[in-house]
């Protein structure tokens, strides 16, 4: 018996310089260039665009792109802004994680975020207060507020009723939406 592996890379893996091109996703006003620079222009998001259409992971990586992470560049044939109108009408909002990585260094002193102390206390649940004020390079007080916070927080949830959580669009919605766009008609 004999399994075959379908190594199919997807386009924006063998060229990703091509497909984070800032003309592709953020195109210059026609009147910004010359006739020539628009056709040069026109011409390569065809080919980027046609490209992109035939891959065959196609669908998943506009479903991902538009529902879970907020790509940047030419993705699943859509430009970033093309991604933001179709979440506008699915009323899908990104959360974009911290900007500051755990373990950043602390220049200057200044205020420990609430986010940091709960992300040293998850990865070092056994450590003390001490430990931890001496990992994020602050006083122990400041660990112990924090803390304390979160178990109001904690405490304030389990009063409250439960609210039901938002549900992800479908694929089908989501292509829906794409197929409405200008873009999806480029090639």
């Amino acid at each position: 018996m004999t399994i075959v592996v379908d190594k199919t890379t997807p386009p924006c893996a063998t060229t990703p310089e091509v497909f984070h091109d800032e003309l592709l996703h953020s195109p210059p006003a026609r009147t910004d260039i010359t006739a020539a620079e628009w056709e040069q222009l026109a011409v390569k998001r065809a080919a980027v665009h046609r490209q992109c259409a035939g891959c065959p992971l196609m669908i998943d990586c506009l479903y991902r792109a538009v529902v879970e992470v907020d790509v940047s560049g030419y993705a699943a044939c859509t430009t970033e802004i093309d991604r933001q109108q179709i979440r506008h009408r699915l009323g899908i909002v990104i959360q974009q994680p911290s900007s500051v990585p755990y373990g950043a260094a602390r220049v200057g002193g200044g205020p420990v975020s609430h986010e940091s102390v709960m992300t040293v206390r998850h990865a070092y649940p056994k450590d003390t207060c001490h430990q931890l004020a001496e990992r994020l390079g602050c006083s122990t007080s400041t660990v112990k507020r924090h803390l304390r916070r979160a178990r109001e927080q904690k405490q304030d949830q389990a009063m409250q009723p439960r609210v039901s959580t938002p549900t992800l669009p479908s694929i089908d919605a989501v292509l829906d939406c794409f197929d409405e766009l200008e873009s999806s008609r480029v090639a």
